[in-house]
């Protein structure tokens, strides 16, 4: 609810479903598989354009924000897989993403940050 409202609060309504969706795939991946803390970033990149930011303490950058934006990452979980989809959800509905390791920067001991980006066009 707190991201639809921002969004709706700041022009940006018509992303709040695929901003949602991504969103939740990322966080859900970040508290799945990491222990500690973690932190999530909105911030408006250019006019209707959003760059949602997801940092935690785990050093590992999953594909496919290992490689750029349009590059093959892993193949897809199979079919009758439980998980393994919500990174390429986002690989599927957002203009752009990436990932970098963070060091010691915030968490001490390693961490990464991931985003992507919707709306306003492609930068990628």
């Amino acid at each position: 609810m707190t991201l639809r409202a921002a969004l709706t609060g700041h022009g940006m309504g018509e992303l709040r479903d695929v901003a949602e969706l991504l969103t939740s795939e990322m966080v859900t991946n970040s508290y799945r598989h990491t222990e500690g803390l973690s932190s999530l970033r909105l911030r408006s990149v250019r006019a209707g354009r959003l760059r949602v930011g997801v940092w935690d303490g785990n050093s590992h950058i999953p594909a496919p924000f290992d490689k750029p934006p349009g590059a093959f990452g892993a193949p897809p979980a199979p079919p009758d897989s439980d998980s393994g989809r919500g990174l390429f959800l986002v690989r599927q509905c957002a203009d752009a993403w990436g990932g970098w390791p963070l060091g010691d920067q915030l968490f001490g001991s390693g961490g990464k940050s991931l985003w992507f980006e919707v709306g306003g066009g492609s930068n990628s």
